[in-house]
């Protein structure tokens, strides 16, 4: 069995506080056609040098059905700032348009097989997994990207057609998993592609 989900996977589940004082679960999102889960953290410089390019993304597709959905699973013992109360800051303080979730035990970085942050998962409405990957080849600078894999993605998928290229390997720092040095990476955790 692959670490990382494979196309045609279903979302697992999860039940997870958000930093709007909420709990959510993947039931919560049952009436978004597309759902996009992505791992994500306070602190990479792969994630906050893509934050506006996902943001844009979120925002371009949300009034066509796609809900995007965030989650932090990175050990704050760690990198203290990818702690729960940074995690509010940082909302409060970006404003992003999508739903930040906090997996402390990391279970559902776990199930879903997260790599690295950030690490995308497009769902379509049976929540069956469609793409898997990078948002963009450049995340670090994303103004300079020259492939919008994500994008592109949501646009087939949305146009009814298959993903031309359903999995990628996505680009960022690896998840931080607690009681691990900071680099360390599951043994059967691998390049996707």
């Amino acid at each position: 069995m692959s670490f990382t989900l494979q196309i045609g996977d279903r979302a697992p589940e999860f039940r997870l506080p958000a930093t709007d004082g909420k709990t959510y679960s993947l039931s919560n999102f049952v009436d978004d056609p597309v759902l996009v889960v992505f791992f994500t953290c306070n602190h990479c410089p792969y994630v906050t040098g893509s934050d506006e390019a996902t943001r844009r993304t979120a925002e371009k597709f949300s009034g066509r059905g796609v809900r995007f959905v965030a989650i932090n699973s990175n050990s704050r013992n760690t990198y203290s700032e990818d702690d729960f109360p940074h995690m509010i800051e940082r909302m409060r303080e970006h404003k992003f348009p999508w739903t930040y979730l906090h997996d402390e035990a990391q279970e559902v970085a776990r199930a879903y097989g997260a790599l690295r942050t950030p690490h995308f998962y497009v769902f379509d409405r049976a929540r069956r997994l469609v793409y898997t990957g990078r948002a963009v080849d450049q995340p670090r600078q994303a103004d300079k990207a020259k492939t919008h894999d994500l994008e592109r993605a949501l646009e087939e998928h949305l146009a009814g057609k298959s993903v031309t290229v359903p999995v990628t390997n996505p680009i960022g720092c690896n998840v931080k998993w607690e009681g691990r040095e900071a680099h360390w990476m599951p043994a059967d955790a691998c390049d996707l592609v």
